[in-house]
């Protein structure tokens, strides 16, 4: 399946990609890191970590996980053992849960 040329993202995602990348860009401006250094320690270019700070949804969510994790941006509530918490219970729950789900498809009664 090809690639959609234009993908058109909520208002809300918007907002929060931008908020994220300004988190982001606040957080090495103020360890006085630049965006090459910052680069350097994600592996990755230069530009990504310019898209990033401007909020571009077609950004890895890893490069942008790994950018905010190096600069101390904290994306989730939880320190490291209480998110290892939660990974476990989730993961106990998807267990019990059906591995795919399919659209439900109208019963024939033709005898």
């Amino acid at each position: 399946m090809a690639k959609p040329g234009t993908r058109i993202y909520s208002s809300y995602s918007h907002d929060a990609l931008k908020l994220l990348g300004q988190m982001i860009r606040r957080a090495r401006i103020e360890r006085k890191l630049t965006t090459q250094d910052l680069a350097d320690r994600a592996g990755i270019s230069r530009g990504l970590v310019q898209r990033i700070e401007r909020g571009d949804p077609g950004c890895a969510i890893g490069a942008v996980f790994e950018t905010a994790a190096i600069v101390g941006v904290r994306l989730f509530d939880a320190d490291q053992p209480t998110m290892a918490a939660h990974l476990t219970a989730n993961a106990a729950t998807l267990t019990l849960l059906p591995k795919s789900v399919r659209p439900s498809g109208k019963v024939k009664d033709d005898f």
